[in-house]
């Protein structure tokens, strides 16, 4: 680690010179606590008696070797303020803790394990031209040893194959896994950490970590995980008032605590900033993964996310920095944000006056298709331009449209139960809706439990409701949506998102009818969709598709071999001179492929 690039808010390895180290002499702890008047490091291995440290670098830090310090013992810094006081703080740069509600780090070695993903990392790209399909996992909640155990999860290594056949089969190539970061409480969802270089000892070690993803590779599978990088958990032995000042924090309360009633990251601060990038690198560095999704960017734009407290204009500089340091040590990781304000250009790259990531999740997408799909089939005419907006504004960033975890909790509703109607009405509304979001131009994200059409709401205390499957109708959905995202992968016309020629509303004018028309382009074949979202059969539908072309039908949502009303391999369309012509059920979708004669 370069002191001087620490200090600047310029390093991104502070990892390997804090933490506990493990060498052939012992265990080496080094921590930062600039305004503690001394520190000490307790464990299993001094019967939890003070083993006092050595200040260094002016007394700003602090080291120590401790022969008999081994792997798996738990410790903690004693860190002793101003005025002689202590408290005992977890490692702000430990590589494991304890499982909660223990509060302990643990030494963990991250060296030693052999990837063999180097073919994977060599061929592996942004995916800016190709498929993104991504499967938005919960580990402790995708499936359970046993609900009623609180801490009845499988471990990265006993889900790790199962999770892999799944995801290949039904046609997701990239996992997102929600943030790994130790946190006390499982109702955070990982969002309020307390460990940010401990992969949360829930599920296993550091090395089943890197395990699991060495796996995801070797079948051809990307994985990202989701990085908080604007606050932390309150917890006074975490990173809290670490060295009995607010070292991590913003000195005023008034913009040190935010919405979630976490502390806010002072971006201002060269040593924060070579923590919470470290953080990042660590992860894409040390665990292979493909990249991180980035949590709540919005509140690090504008002062606690608010728009007229004005820009934080440090945190921005820190934003472009971080991602230009990220992207330059990691060219093909993908560095996507969770950003909920309009602020312009954050998928620009910095050189251009951009932010730097690769994509931004398009909240607005999200919002104003669940919404129409909510309203009832009457008001559908007058919402009909809901679902044309968003290509209004799509080409100003990389988009990707998420159908996330946010959207199945808190009283919102799963897709699925979002639909308008009763139960038997909302599943081929659910199925065009599906295909609707495949046909928009945007990488996908679809959160566990949607691909069956789940109708409980997600709870982080239990599994997935797998027995839903011996129902036809959720059975049928989830092969459904499986077709559905191979037809996703194989067609080129469907990756091309951010290129404005590959993407034309063939219809957005049958208003009253509720009928639009999407086409994607490729040299190889166009993609055409026809969707009703009307409740009522649309007779003799005519769409334009040019001279010389023929259409054959990849995909009909109506079909019977999905709970549907049109009986397999009948549905009924035709070309006449430069038109195709159906009929269209209601709620439904028709996926056809466009080659010239």
């Amino acid at each position: 680690m370069d002191i001087r690039n620490f200090y600047n808010g310029d390093e991104f390895a502070a990892y390997e010179y804090f933490g506990a180290h493990l060498s052939d002499k012992g265990t080496v702890f080094r921590t930062y606590a600039p305004n503690a008047s001394a520190a000490a490091v307790i464990g299993d291995f001094s019967g939890w008696e003070d083993i006092p440290m050595k200040p260094v670098c002016d007394g700003r830090m602090y080291e120590i070797t401790v022969p008999e310090a081994k792997e798996g013992m738990r410790y903690k810094y004693r860190i002793y303020d101003s005025n002689g006081n202590f408290i005992d703080h977890c490692d702000p740069y430990g590589f494991g803790m304890e499982v909660r509600p223990g509060t302990c780090s643990v030494i963990r070695s991250i060296e030693g394990f052999e990837f063999t993903d180097g073919e994977w990392l060599r061929e592996r790209s942004d995916c800016r031209d190709k498929a993104l399909n991504i499967y938005e996992v919960h580990l402790g909640s995708w499936k359970r040893r046993s609900d009623e155990d609180e801490n009845g999860w499988y471990g990265y290594l006993e889900i790790a194959d199962e999770l892999i056949d799944y995801v290949c089969e039904f046609g997701y190539n990239y996992i997102e896994l929600m943030p790994l970061s130790e946190h006390p409480c499982d109702e955070s969802w990982g969002y309020q950490c307390t460990g940010f270089f401990a992969p949360t000892s829930r599920y296993g070690t550091p090395k089943d970590l890197m395990e699991f993803v060495n796996k995801c590779h070797e079948r051809g599978i990307g994985v990202i995980v989701d990085f908080v990088p604007v606050h932390f958990a309150v917890d006074h032995y975490a990173l809290t008032e670490y060295d009995g000042t607010k070292l991590y924090e913003y000195p005023s309360d008034d913009i040190g605590y935010n919405e979630w009633g976490s502390r806010n990251f002072n971006h201002s601060k060269g040593e924060v900033r070579s923590f919470i990038q470290s953080a990042a690198d660590y992860w894409l560095s040390v665990y292979h993964f493909d990249g991180l999704r980035m949590d709540a960017i919005r509140n690090m734009i504008y002062w606690n996310g608010d728009e007229r407290r004005g820009e934080n204009k440090n945190a921005i500089k820190f934003i472009k920095s971080m991602n230009c340091g990220l992207k330059a040590r990691h060219s093909t990781a993908i560095i996507a944000a969770e950003d909920s304000s309009s602020y312009p250009n954050v998928t620009a790259p910095v050189f251009a006056g951009g932010l730097g990531f690769d994509y931004k999740w398009d909240l607005g997408w999200m919002h104003d298709t669940l919404e129409y799909f909510q309203s009832a089939p009457m008001y559908r005419s007058r919402d009909y331009h809901k679902l044309t907006f968003s290509m209004l504004y799509f080409f100003n960033e990389k988009f990707i449209l998420p159908l996330s975890h946010d959207e199945v909790v808190h009283g919102k509703a799963t897709v699925a139960q979002k639909m308008n109607g009763q139960y038997e009405v909302k599943f081929p509304q659910a199925r065009a809706l599906y295909m609707y979001m495949i046909m928009h131009s945007g990488k996908k994200l679809n959160f566990m439990g949607s691909e069956f059409a789940q109708l409980r709401e997600w709870d982080e205390k239990r599994q997935q409701d797998w027995d839903m499957l011996k129902y036809p109708m959720h059975d049928s959905f989830r092969e459904y949506i499986k077709k559905l995202n191979h037809i996703y992968l194989k067609y080129n016309a469907l990756h091309y998102d951010y290129d404005p020629t590959n993407f034309e509303w063939a219809d957005c004018n049958s208003i009253e009818r509720c009928v639009y028309a999407v086409r994607r382009k490729a040299s190889e074949g166009d993609i055409l969709a026809v969707f009703n979202f009307s409740d009522w059969c649309q007779f003799d539908y005519s769409v334009n598709i040019g001279e010389g072309y023929t259409a054959d039908l990849l995909l009909d949502s109506d079909d019977q071999l999905y709970s549907g009303r049109t009986p397999d391999g009948q549905t009924r369309f035709s070309c006449e001179k430069e038109k195709l012509i159906m009929e269209i059920p209601p709620f439904s979708g028709r996926m056809f492929l466009l080659t010239k004669k």
